[in-house]
């Protein structure tokens, strides 16, 4: 009888035992709600408006910051960088709530008390209004020649030209016309402008006022390649697209970077959807330094991506503006499709 006593005492103490110690190694569930959430907020002091954010918190794996201007950002390890624009100095409340992949979530509020210097204007660096009939100036565009599926992927079905029934400046405006006909083996015909050995750029803010074509199957877009990519190629020389919209989805505008690990389908973007992107005009904006990376439409912001030394965004771009037809991206072409224009009212350049 001792013996069974002891025997059964022995077992009680060895399961208490394992049970203390799987108890130790148990991982921290995964439905309790982020704990201890730290925010950090280091405010720039040139006039800029530029915050930087760092949060922290226990079981946190995503991180959404109201700014308290309207809008708001998410950022999965916590570090985000945002500009303010109301000149003087204003006091925001930013609140962040930190989630976990079961969709718990824990917030909390900061004030941060930022100044926007407003007495220095920016400069005009470079810029085209478009106010010359004809054809766009020569010594500020270039073309791009050619079959859409030779040389720039995509399986596009244009042919890019020159010609007027293309490209032309009319009252005021660059019209950039995708027509159905038959043009050398292509289906379509189109235009595709750029910057190429006129003008690049390195740093500033990019402002272009467009209207957008109609049409299922097109493909237009606003944007910029590394000025060495003839050196380093692609992804290697980085690209910006500060604008691309698709006739299948009326009115969701496309910001996305592009470059080594982050390119094609796997690209660093966002979506901004508005209103009437192809019966009024939309202003476009890059804000572009060594911090940060900024695409927005009618001063929304669309994306922000940090700028550092390990991307390809430190060194001078150049501008492409051009609708493509059909290909991977924005699909068939609507089989009633005839012909359909991006209107550009200007694009300008300035220091800041």
């Amino acid at each position: 009888m001792r013996n069974l006593m002891s025997i059964t005492i022995s077992i009680i103490c060895a399961l208490a035992l394992l049970a203390c110690k799987k108890s130790d190694g148990d991982p921290a569930p995964t439905n309790v709600a982020p704990t201890n959430l730290v925010i950090q907020s280091t405010v720039s002091m040139d006039g800029s408006g530029k915050v930087d954010f760092k949060s922290t918190a226990n079981n946190a794996t995503s991180y959404q910051y109201d700014l308290g201007d309207g809008e708001s950002l998410v950022s999965t390890n916590g570090i985000a960088s945002y500009i303010y624009k109301k000149a003087g100095t204003n006091t925001y409340v930013v609140t962040v709530k930190a989630s976990n992949a079961s969709g718990q979530s824990t917030s909390k509020s900061v004030q941060v008390s930022v100044t926007v210097a407003g007495a220095a204007e920016p400069q005009l660096l470079w810029s085209d209004e478009f106010n010359t009939n004809g054809a766009p100036d020569p010594a500020k565009w270039g073309y791009d020649i050619g079959r859409g599926d030779n040389g720039w992927g995509n399986a596009e079905l244009q042919y890019y030209t020159n010609r007027a029934e293309n490209v032309s400046v009319q009252d005021g405006k660059l019209k950039i016309t995708a027509k159905k006909e038959n043009y050398s083996g292509a289906a379509y015909t189109s235009a595709r402008l750029l910057t190429k050995g006129k003008y690049s750029m390195k740093y500033g803010r990019v402002e272009i006022s467009a209207k957008m074509p109609e049409g299922v199957g097109t493909w237009p877009a606003l944007w910029m390649l590394g000025a060495n990519i003839e050196t380093v190629s692609w992804p290697n020389c980085g690209e910006i697209d500060i604008m691309e919209h698709l006739g299948r989805d009326l009115n969701k505008i496309y910001a996305t970077l592009h470059y080594p690990g982050r390119s094609g389908g796997n690209a660093d973007g966002n979506t901004r959807t508005i209103a009437n992107a192809t019966t009024e005009f939309h202003k476009y904006t890059l804000v572009w330094n060594s911090s940060i990376i900024q695409m927005l439409v009618d001063d929304q912001p669309i994306h922000t991506v940090n700028n550092s030394s390990s991307i390809p965004f430190n060194h001078n771009f150049f501008f492409i503006m051009n609708i493509a037809m059909g290909g991977n991206f924005p699909g068939p072409v609507d089989p009633a499709f005839t012909s359909a224009s991006m209107e550009v009212d200007y694009i300008r350049v300035y220091d800041r």
